[in-house]
């Protein structure tokens, strides 16, 4: 009844109707009774939501008339009654039920071609994902991803459509209980991005039938555009710390000489060029909005390594990307789109940014990665491939370097490049085109324009208007309202560049000095060193600030760090001799301490001549820490016998020993006891009146000091 063909269309209408209501009736009657047939077994299902569906796609396929949707006002349709029954089936859908509701779905939408027009496609997967239950909703979405890798050898339109269903179902399931599927949601979609690329460079894919198919590029490309959509849409519904893993993520397969592994197959340098602009481009669109308040966290050296090795790659979309990702990370206070054009502000307050106070956490990630940012952005520079979106993202990154990064030490630094590429630019060194020296010029005086605002020192202000006043009059083309154009006019050469048109770094020192800023680090150029070069340095730098500013020269300082690599290496018996040694003279200190307070102890304040003690100076304690070698060489041979005889000595010899080392103790306590004074005798010791004569003829008894006590062995033990 709901599949009815009958040629009048109110009686068709009715009998399908009927037909809905009667498949309402039995999911109302037997979903609950378990006495009758079970619903959910997949040769019902087949039946039921194949006829819903039907009813569903004929309502789609015909627009109807105003007269038609008047009349629908006043009756329900058959469109409605089909939803509201399709709604309430998979309302009542179990966690068990969930595969064999879907599944007739999948099969419909294949059997009539409907993914390609994804409009059917989305609304029944949007009624789905809104009617069961939230904790459900990752069963259907590893439904689509096994749908999408069953048809991996179909047509782009059918996986584009299949991605564009994915894409509503992760939007809606993802504010829901999505659970282990994150990372596989991505993996499968960046599998098919990988895909699509090497059927865009093959230029044909498999079919299991039909042998091969040529396939057309743009719908290709509209399948790759599908999928980096559906990646971004899917991370903005992430929390902080699972967007920060599927990054990570990403970058890890990005394929990148030296760091990760390329493409297996035979794609070529073209192959990988396009995997890495696509992941790039689906890294891009999961950091669009990420916001984090720890940058540590954000950009770990895990990721923020990689990235920076893929700025130096000749591509120049490649170097775009990821300059457009690091603002996108960087800019947590949304002043992104006060940077849109390259100019020189005259008034910063009117740009009205969002500043706050520099947080340890940031402080922390500038001092580990702020030389690795300032290389890259250096590098980037001197590209001769650079255009103009390059130098207006590498603008837009140094300002918001200087607004959510920057503490004192930052923002010499941030000056010193800009002077340094001001430098790059009038040597000319490395051949660069005249467009690029000039953006590079114009480029330094629109951020220091910026940055001298926001130190707020006159002087420095004052040297920075100067420059741009004399620039506009002698070298508009130094500037970058000039230089920033469709057409701009440029001179031939730079080779005379006058010196009254450039930022002096003497000026800027002398400027920023008075202010209380490191004058000394500021005249200092700025030099891009390699990761590992810079690495060594500051392990140098420390080596040298720690004690070995003895080594005059490179190689004494390698000649010590060799013998110290050899002493960490293979002197584990050593070291523990050398503690013992240490442990051993730090008892002696203390012995000799304790020494001087017992003597000024047994001398008492109240007598008027008091022995002097022996004084305890600096001489004294060092000579007591400082043995010569043959005193240490003996005391660790009797540490080593002490030892031995520990571990190879009989019980009974040990307790023996033990034994005689208490009894000469116990000597000694009585040689200490015999010169204090004896306390009286104790009145348990004199005698009752009522004695007999015997006992009153024997000597007075008293009472056994506690010191004189003879204690049984097991005591000593």
């Amino acid at each position: 009844m709901c599949h009815s063909g009958y040629e009048d269309p109110d009686i068709r209408t009715k009998i399908r109707m009927a037909g809905i209501r009667g498949l309402q009736g039995v999911v109302r009657k037997t979903v609950n009774d378990e006495l009758q047939a079970n619903i959910w077994d997949p040769q019902h299902m087949d039946k039921i939501v194949p006829s819903l569906l039907f009813n569903l796609q004929t309502a789609d396929s015909r627009s109807p008339s105003p007269l038609q949707v008047s009349s629908e006002k006043e009756k329900e349709s058959p469109v409605e009654l089909t939803e509201r029954c399709f709604r309430e089936l998979l309302g009542r859908a179990a966690y068990t039920h969930i595969k064999n509701a879907v599944t007739p779905v999948l099969m419909h939408l294949d059997n009539h071609s409907l993914w390609e027009g994804k409009t059917f496609a989305v609304r029944c997967f949007k009624i789905i994902m809104y009617s069961i239950q939230s904790q459900h909703s990752h069963l259907v979405m590893q439904q689509l991803l096994g749908h999408l890798d069953a048809n991996s050898r179909s047509s782009a339109p059918v996986r584009a459509g299949i991605v564009e269903v994915l894409l509503e179902a992760a939007a809606i399931a993802a504010s829901g209980s999505v659970g282990p599927t994150v990372l596989e949601v991505f993996n499968t979609l960046l599998r098919h991005l990988r895909l699509s690329v090497d059927n865009e460079l093959s230029g044909a894919y498999e079919l299991t039938e039909e042998g091969s198919k040529v396939i057309q590029e743009h719908e290709e490309r509209q399948l790759q555009e599908a999928v980096i959509r559906t990646i971004g849409s899917f991370a903005n519904t992430l929390p902080t710390y699972q967007r920060s893993e599927v990054m990570l993520f990403i970058m890890g397969k990005i394929p990148i000489p030296g760091v990760h592994p390329i493409l297996p197959n035979g794609s070529g340098p073209e192959g990988n060029r396009m995997i890495q602009v696509m992941l790039l481009k689906s890294l891009r669109q999961v950091t669009s909005g990420f916001q984090t308040t720890n940058m540590l966290t954000a950009l770990p050296s895990a990721f923020l390594e990689p990235l920076l090795c893929v700025s130096l790659l000749e591509t120049p979309e490649l170097r775009l990307l990821v300059l457009q990702i690091l603002v996108s990370l960087i800019d947590r206070h949304h002043n992104t789109h006060h940077f849109s054009c390259i100019s020189i502000i005259s008034d910063t307050s009117v740009l009205k940014l969002k500043l706050d106070k520099c947080s340890r956490q940031d402080n922390l990630f500038m001092k580990k990665h702020a030389q690795h940012l300032y290389r890259h952005i250096y590098l980037c520079c001197e590209e001769a491939s650079s255009a103009h979106t390059h130098f207006h993202t590498l603008y837009t990154l140094l300002a918001l370097l200087s607004i959510e990064l920057a503490n004192e030490e930052v923002l010499i630094d941030l000056i010193r490049l800009a002077l340094a590429l001001q430098d790059l630019a009038v040597s000319g060194e490395e051949c660069l085109p005249v467009f690029n020296r000039c953006a590079i010029h114009a480029l330094c005086a629109a951020y220091l324009n910026l940055i001298s605002q926001l130190t707020t020192v006159p002087s420095f202000c004052q040297h920075v208007h100067e420059v741009i006043e004399v620039r506009q009059k002698e070298a508009a083309h130094l500037l970058p309202e000039d230089v920033f154009i469709d057409d701009p006019r440029l001179p031939a050469s730079l080779e005379h560049t006058q010196e009254c048109v450039l930022f002096v770094q003497s000026k800027i020192v002398e400027a920023l000095g008075g202010s209380g800023y490191n004058a000394e680090k500021l005249a200092t150029p700025y030099v891009p060193l390699n990761i590992d070069e810079e690495r060594l340095l500051k392990k140098r730098e420390c080596a040298f600030r720690g004690g070995l500013h003895i080594a005059k020269d490179w190689e004494c300082y390698e000649e010590l760090m060799k013998r110290r690599r050899a002493l960490e290496g293979g002197l584990a018996v050593k070291d523990e001799e050398r503690y013992e040694d240490r442990l051993s003279k730090r008892k002696s200190v203390g012995e000799t301490i304790s020494l001087q307070v017992e003597v000024e102890s047994r001398n008492s304040p109240e007598k008027e001549e008091r022995t002097p003690a022996e004084e305890i100076t600096f001489q004294t304690l060092k000579s007591a820490i400082v043995d010569s070698e043959g005193m240490e060489e003996a005391e660790r041979a009797r540490r080593r016998q002490v030892v031995e005889k520990f571990q190879k000595a009989p019980f009974e010899e040990i307790a023996a020993h033990c034994g005689a080392r208490a009894t000469m103790l116990q000597s000694k306590l009585n040689q200490i006891f015999e010169i204090t004074i004896r306390p009286p005798p104790s009145p348990s010791g004199s005698l009752p009146a009522s004695s007999t004569s015997s006992y009153a003829q024997a000597p007075p008894p008293r009472s056994v000091p506690v010191y004189e006590m003879k204690f049984p062995d097991l005591c000593v033990y």
